[in-house]
Order: C-alpha cells, then sequence, then structure tokens
C-alpha cells in the first residue's frame, strides 16, 4: 500500500490562509492542522477531545474549525489543533462533507456515492 498526499488551501476566520500538504487518511475521524499552519491562520480552540493512537496510546487534543479548499471541493469542516511535531492528516469527516472517498486501488480521492433514504 502507498501514502496518498494531496494539497489543500485552510482559511481561518479573519481571512488568513496557507497551504497545506495533507496525507490522506481514511482511518483517521478527523482532520489534523500542524500548529504552525493553525496558529497562522489563527484558529482559536472550541473544544477538547481525547483520540487513540494505533498504538493504543491515548491523547487529548483541542478542536476548531476550518475553511478548506481541495481540487475536488471546498466546505467548512471541524479540524483537531496539532502540536509541534504533528503532521498534517485528512480524515474521514472532511472527505464525508466534501463528498469524497479515497479508492484504495488508485489511492485517488472520488466523488462518493450519495444515497438518500
Amino acid at each position: 500500500m502507498g501514502l496518498t498526499y494531496i494539497e489543500g488551501i485552510v482559511t481561518g476566520p479573519t481571512g488568513k490562509q496557507a497551504s497545506v500538504r495533507f496525507l490522506v487518511d481514511s482511518g483517521a475521524t478527523y482532520t489534523l492542522l500542524p500548529h504552525e499552519v493553525w496558529q497562522a491562520i489563527e484558529l482559536k480552540p472550541k473544544r477538547s477531545a481525547t483520540f487513540v493512537l494505533a498504538d493504543g496510546t491515548t491523547i487529548e487534543r483541542q478542536i476548531s474549525e476550518c475553511h478548506i479548499a481541495l481540487p475536488q471541493g471546498e466546505g467548512h469542516t471541524p479540524v483537531i489543533l496539532g502540536e509541534p511535531g504533528d503532521e498534517a492528516v485528512l480524515g474521514v469527516v472532511t472527505l464525508e462533507i466534501l463528498g469524497l472517498v479515497l479508492n484504495p486501488f488508485t489511492r485517488t480521492l472520488q466523488p462518493m456515492r450519495m444515497l438518500l433514504v
């Protein structure tokens, strides 16, 4: 299996923007912004949550929200406010908000099949 990265632009509440290279992780719930990115676009914590890492370790992180623009679409999404050393991750909540899914065979983002039931 390979890794999939995508370039995006995030915008904070004051209109400040930053370009980010995200690792697309269909196993991650939320999108994570590196510390320097969310600081640069002036995000503020709105709440906190506890997360479990792949090795079973639990960590607590602050959560905010921002606008994200990818080549395939744009929208408003919750984001984890990363700490120094954390890398940018594009999680499944953001993918679903944008109506996208990661194709595991081609490792590309594609429109998801939308159901109204």
